[in-house]
């Protein structure tokens, strides 16, 4: 049994050694630190009954944008506990928090061009779609899909024949 949880300051090693062991992005101790530090609603962590975490979702807010969005910095699964829904989970607990708590619009993630399994998660399971290419994103010069995931519905002012508008005067009664 594996369960979705919240990460903790305690974790922070552990999803560390995680994307050690299955990322080839790998990223200082001082980086987790600042994420859940400025974020600690986006990171959640995939626990086994024996108190390891076999996976971990990291994420973060991307507040100085034009429209506030969310962004995935990392997600990975062990090998050993891939195809198991883990990382939908994850993911899932992640969009979630960026929308009701930051009010988020979308989720943005960049993936390897060459990594197919990342695609169909994101894609056909996700529902992320390609927004761009970023050529030699990757330290080994690969480049990254930018990929993004509506959250929410922009609301938009009816302009339609019937419908209310902020621009429109409001009709009299009679």
């Amino acid at each position: 049994m594996v369960s979705i949880r919240p990460a903790m300051m305690k974790d922070l090693l552990a999803m560390q050694r995680c994307n050690l062991l299955c990322l080839p992005e790998n990223y200082q101790l001082k980086y987790y630190f600042y994420h859940i530090l400025s974020w600690p609603q986006l990171l959640y962590v995939a626990e086994d009954y024996d108190g390891k975490i076999v996976g971990y979702v990291l994420a973060k807010m991307e507040e100085d944008a034009s429209e506030v969005h969310g962004h995935i910095t990392s997600l990975a699964v062990a090998r050993s506990h891939r195809k198991l829904g883990l990382a939908t989970k994850l993911m899932n607990a992640a969009h979630r928090a960026m929308e009701q708590v930051f009010d988020a619009e979308y989720s943005s993630l960049h993936v390897r061009v060459t990594n197919k399994g990342a695609h169909h998660l994101y894609m056909e399971t996700l529902g992320y779609r390609i927004h761009d290419i970023e050529a030699k994103y990757y330290a080994d010069g690969e480049d990254a899909y930018d990929m993004r995931r509506v959250l929410k519905e922009k609301k938009k002012v009816g302009n339609k024949k019937g419908e209310n508008s902020a621009d429109q005067p409001e009709a009299k009664e009679r």
